[in-house]
């Protein structure tokens, strides 16, 4: 698949870009999304148990809370799609990028 990478290379970003970004863009934003794992709550979460239902894969209601529900749902996608994260059931950045590019932004 093609590289999402910015083609101009002439400008690159400050190293120190803390708090440099907030707001500026939203090709500015943080480049690593999190990673989400058991545990974890909050806007994020929801966004993955949305994305998950689009699928089929989880049938709960979204709470905003990485259970053991959303963990079973998040294994079954990567069994699924083949993806081999280093740990079944955590949202990292392959798992997330495959999920976003086959749903829709709730």
């Amino acid at each position: 698949s093609p590289s999402t990478e910015p083609t101009n290379t002439s400008a690159p970003p400050p190293t120190d870009a803390a708090g440099a970004a907030e707001g500026a863009s939203a090709a500015a934003r943080d480049p690593a999304p999190p990673t989400l794992r058991r545990g974890d709550k909050g806007s994020e979460v929801v966004e993955l148990e949305l994305r998950l239902a689009q699928l089929g894969l989880y049938t709960r209601e979204a709470g905003g809370s990485y259970n053991e529900g959303v963990e079973d749902a998040v294994t079954r996608y990567q069994w699924a799609r083949g993806v081999q994260p280093e740990e079944y059931g955590v949202y990292d950045l392959a798992t997330r990028e495959r999920l976003e590019s086959e749903t829709t932004e709730p």
